[in-house]
């Protein structure tokens, strides 16, 4: 354990503790979508440390100190983390979400922050979405990318599949999160839609946004229809 706080790694930092042999978070037991979520949550950002520190109204702070103290930490401070704390926390996940095949099967990344983030820690749903002319609106903690094949996008980027995937689906977002975990189409033993994707270093949600103004393609002004 390492109980003191350390921040997220930055630059030529991060290069340094992250690269080489016995980096990253040890896999065990199917661990690999937990894994790879808590790697990308964490690793180099500190959007989300309040879910290590901040008492939700619901929080379970036992988890909230595994995660801080046996995961984030130790992550950040040595760029390894051992299989047993990970699975320290698939353990207390079994007992809270009432599953027992979190500590051996493989899951889908979004049912894991699902549940720690609304059932233990109790946060506040990261991202609002609304689909076509429909009023009500969608909460979510992060957002799964769907969309068909593609014959045109063979090595594609994150912006050029999450635009695809807002259009395919007719949905916007209802105001801008200060979070937005996406879920690449690459998942599942079999089968992968694509053999690599590159990671948009930023992501440009102005088209994605309800109602929010934007400028004509033709004469510059502010638009007032939009072409899908």
């Amino acid at each position: 354990q390492v109980p003191d706080s350390f921040p997220p790694l930055r630059n030529e930092t991060a290069v340094h503790v992250l690269r080489g042999r016995m980096k990253g978070i040890q896999g065990h037991c199917n661990s690999c979508y937990m894994d790879a979520a808590l790697f990308s949550l964490f690793s180099c950002t500190s959007v989300l440390d309040s879910m290590l520190f901040k008492p939700f109204p619901l929080c379970d702070r036992n988890v909230q100190s595994i995660l801080r103290d046996e995961i984030v930490n130790p992550l950040r401070k040595t760029g390894f983390v051992r299989a047993r704390s990970v699975m320290h926390l698939r353990e207390q996940l079994t007992e809270k979400g009432q599953c027992s095949s979190f500590t051996n099967a493989e899951k889908d990344p979004e049912e894991f922050l699902n549940l720690i983030m609304q059932q233990i820690l109790g946060i506040e749903p990261l991202l609002k979405l609304q689909s076509g002319s429909q009023e009500e609106q969608q909460d979510c903690y992060c957002y799964q990318i769907f969309m068909d094949k593609q014959e045109d996008l063979v090595v594609p980027d994150v912006q050029q599949l999450v635009e695809h995937s807002f259009l395919t689906y007719d949905l916007k977002l209802v105001e801008i999160p200060s979070c937005f975990i996406i879920q690449m189409p690459r998942f599942g033993k079999e089968y992968k839609m694509f053999s690599k994707i590159i990671p948009s270093l930023e992501l440009d949600i102005t088209d994605l946004l309800l109602d929010s103004p934007r400028e004509c393609c033709v004469c510059g002004d502010v638009a007032t229809l939009e072409c899908s």
